[in-house]
């Protein structure tokens, strides 16, 4: 093997880290806990202990073209800053500079939903679309689109927000300071706080009994109800798909993808979930936009974002040696 690539995923809960070769193949890969004391100061130390150990294992320490970084939150790609990340509790963060003081090699850092969009396109149910929007379902609703082959960044890296589309103006507070935003809605959190409402409000229903048994109630949960035909739970799904299938029309008539991909932990219920946002994505889409656009889960999970990350290194290569060639 001539070189390595490095991918990075930061979550709120775990990091995953994964070693690649100059095709996209893994060649091993790993993950560490997110350490979120002290706002997350720790975060960047600790990946780099974890990465050197396994250089010095693999004997690679020499032979790293480069770092990609997918990172939560509101991310400035060109400059590899992080304004906010709330699940990490960083703010102002520059991110890319950290890794520097660390190692001398290319670091470049994107938002870890662009870079789920990028890995799925590459390597995923994508396909190489040049024209494609990826959403992941799981603590909050995270999204990338990419528009004529490229990320969609936007002037300051905010574009493909789709978490903070608007989804109920009179709905819940967001952790992003407004009300209603997808993510509140659509995310494992949204799903159980629409539950927890409708359990008090129907104290003597079977979800509440389940949720007064059980202690507790997770987005799984609703889904297995709704299977066995509990009509509050059916009628929670199908308030959250419609309104995500709204959001995705919005997105697409912008776009006009040919592929939307749903991945993420809440993904997993698959047609239970899929055959109802397709519904409503129809419902609400232009035709011309709808009849070209597939929606489809997501395939390849938590390695996504890291597969993402290396691609970005690759990509980036390329394009500074292709500007290499014109300048000279």
């Amino acid at each position: 093997m001539d070189q390595i690539i490095i991918g990075i995923d930061i979550g709120g809960t775990t990091i995953k880290i994964g070693f690649f070769n100059e095709d996209g193949d893994i060649v091993h890969k790993w993950q560490i806990p997110t350490n979120k004391e002290a706002q997350g100061a720790h975060i960047v130390n600790d990946i780099w202990n974890s990465v050197s150990t396994k250089l010095s294992e693999f004997q690679m320490d020499k032979k790293i073209m480069g770092i990609g970084v997918g990172a939560p939150g509101f991310v400035d790609n060109k400059r590899g800053f992080i304004y906010e990340a709330v699940n990490i509790g960083w703010v102002d963060i520059d991110l890319a500079k950290q890794f520097a003081m660390h190692t001398k090699v290319p670091v470049f850092v994107e938002n870890d939903a662009n870079l789920a969009a990028l890995g799925e396109n590459w390597k995923g149910a994508g396909n190489k679309a040049e024209n494609l929007i990826a959403v992941t379902l799981g603590t909050g609703v995270g999204g990338g689109i990419i528009a004529n082959g490229s990320i969609l960044s936007g002037v300051n890296g905010t574009a493909g927000e789709i978490g903070h589309a608007v989804g109920d103006p009179n709905g819940y507070p967001c952790n992003c300071g407004r009300v209603g935003c997808l993510d509140t809605i659509a995310s494992g959190p949204g799903l159980v706080q629409q539950a927890m409402d409708k359990i008090n409000a129907n104290p003597t229903s079977n979800l509440a009994t389940f949720h007064s048994t059980k202690g507790y109630i997770t987005a799984k949960d609703i889904f297995d109800l709704a299977s066995k035909d509990d009509e509050i739970c059916k009628r929670i799904i199908e308030r959250t798909a419609e309104t995500l299938g709204v959001a995705l029309a919005n997105a697409a008539t912008v776009i006009n993808p040919s592929k939307i991909l749903i991945g993420g932990g809440v993904s997993n219920a698959g047609e239970q979930l899929l055959n109802i946002v397709r519904n409503s994505f129809e419902k609400y889409s232009l035709t011309r936009v709808h009849q070209e656009c597939e929606i489809q889960i997501a395939q390849l999970g938590n390695d996504a974002g890291i597969i993402g990350a290396a691609y970005l290194i690759l990509q980036e290569t390329n394009k500074s040696m292709t500007e290499g060639d014109v300048t000279k």
